[in-house]
């Protein structure tokens, strides 16, 4: 249900779990404060999609996956109710964009700079360090399992060194992104391709904006798409008071994402897992909410482990190019899951009769609703039209000009052609060269993009942010009994700290 790993804070290890769904770091030590920490009279509650943790913004030494850095920021809490508590962990260490982290608003108040994410400092103080984090979800907890579980910071696992090879699938936006969304193309059912669209501004119809959460046990869908999902499935229900469908535990349902193109087949395993009350029932891991309200106008859905699972993930902060600025950061995605092996494993588990020749067409990740194509173009040529469109009347204007002084040279030349012809007296005025009107160059200079050429850099250490101007980021999820209105009390859903 959950990820965990070690991190080291004033020289003792702490389990947290792992969540590319926030930025913050919180512990809660057996005692506060936090040996061998400074702790500040700045306090706060982090609210989650379910729970929350107060504490003092507190300052120590902290390493993480052998990497060290001298001092670091984080919420060291004396009170709390989070899921993540009852696995044995002791906090939640997020590995999202400092932008999201509300302790670096509240520490930017004081002029510090610390308060950034670990991963932020992480690269920060160790810039040879290559600044992307990779990992694998494993299954279940027996050895067994086909997928290790692991982590690591600038390196990937040998056994999946070709995810470097796969194509990236950039964040949206594309540039300084507050967390790791990327566009969804269409999910696919067996032979059915289902159509998605987003309430995000700005993001192409055509496609779902969805935040990759690793603190997501599920994946949070819309309504219709979870129809989709399980509707058709015999034996199925929706179940009201749980808040998510019901399925048949032999229920094979054979399902695939398909991002940038690219399309990555789940286990059935994880489409249809057992209900945490009952081993005996099944449950339908899509769980139907209208989030476009909770997301902000951010995201459209939320993407757990039960589709992580079934990829090797890496998240990079950005390449570096010669001159040492960073780019735009993105994601890559490897399939782990081979559909025919799958539905192997299925049956061995559920019984029935495995599926061969297991296929998912993939849906045009380019057309639109109308029926046009997308096209996308780089911010520099995006620029560039712009401003051509700018000085387009002009340029008009000066190839109208140019063609009315060559018609009135035509018109000349022929009427002195046809007086000579005739004898009569012949111009004396002195020779030369006819030249159009030169069409002005536009300044090179009204081409350039200050901003652009920066390229993405690591988020402002800060923005100078007032008691009067900070607003915490909004939490990414909550769940209300009967929908999403505001003061209905939260429902409990399955571990989701997005």
């Amino acid at each position: 249900m959950i990820y965990i790993a070690n991190v080291t804070l004033g020289g003792t290890d702490y389990r947290v779990q792992l969540d590319t769904g926030s930025s913050d770091l919180w512990v809660q030590p057996s005692t506060s404060p936090l040996p061998n920490s400074n702790q500040t009279s700045t306090t706060y509650n982090l609210t989650y999609g379910i729970g929350w943790a107060y504490g003092h913004v507190s300052y120590t030494s902290a390493a993480f996956a052998g990497i060290s850095v001298p001092q670091q920021a984080f919420l060291d809490v004396s009170s709390a109710q989070n899921p993540a508590l009852t696995y044995g962990t002791s906090g939640i260490m997020g590995l999202g964009f400092t932008s999201l982290s509300t302790i670096d608003a509240l520490v930017n108040q004081t002029g510090q700079s610390s308060g950034r994410s670990l991963l932020y400092n992480l690269f920060n103080d160790n810039p040879k360090e290559p600044n992307y984090i990779a990992f694998s979800l494993q299954r279940v907890s027996d050895p067994s399992d086909d997928i290790e579980g692991t982590f690591l910071v600038g390196e990937t696992e040998p056994q999946y060194a070709a995810v470097n090879d796969s194509s990236p699938i950039p964040t949206f936006p594309v540039q300084n992104p507050n967390r790791w969304n990327i566009l969804l193309d269409a999910i696919i059912v067996g032979a059915n391709v289902i159509s998605v669209n987003t309430t995000v501004p700005n993001a192409p119809s055509n496609k779902a904006v969805v935040l990759l959460d690793s603190g997501t046990s599920y994946t949070y869908a819309p309504v219709e798409v979870c129809q989709a999902i399980y509707g058709n499935v015999p034996g199925a229900q929706y179940n009201k008071a749980a808040g998510q469908w019901s399925v048949p535990c032999n229920a094979e349902i054979d399902l695939a994402l398909q991002f940038g193109g690219q399309v990555f087949p789940m286990n059935p395993l994880d489409v249809s897992p057992s209900s945490l009350t009952d081993p005996n029932a099944c449950v339908g891991s899509f769980i139907p909410q209208d989030i476009s309200s909770i997301g902000a106008g951010n995201f459209d859905w939320i993407v757990g482990d039960n589709f992580l699972r079934s990829v090797y993930s890496v998240y990079d902060f950005g390449d570096f190019d010669s001159s040492g600025k960073m780019g735009n950061p993105y994601i890559k995605l490897l399939s782990l899951v081979d559909p025919n092996e799958a539905s192997a494993d299925f049956v061995s588990v559920r019984g029935g009769v495995a599926r061969s020749n297991i296929t998912y067409n993939a849906a045009n990740s380019t057309s639109s609703d109308s029926g046009r194509t997308t096209v996308s173009l780089s911010d520099d040529i995006t620029d560039t039209l712009h401003k051509v469109s700018i000085y387009f009347p002009a340029m008009i204007a000066v190839m109208a000009l140019n063609a009315l002084v060559l018609l009135l040279l035509v018109v000349g030349g022929l009427v002195y052609f046809l007086r000579k012809r005739a004898g009569g007296p012949r111009s004396r005025r002195n020779k030369g060269r006819a030249t159009p009107m030169p069409l002005e160059p536009m300044s090179t200079e009204s081409f350039v993009d200050n901003n652009s050429s920066r390229g993405h850099v690591y988020e402002p250490v800060s923005m100078a942010l007032t008691d009067d101007t900070f607003v915490p980021p909004s939490p990414a999820f909550h769940g209300y009994e009967g929908g999403l209105k505001p003061g209905r009390q939260l429902i409990d859903r399955p571990k989701s700290v997005a």
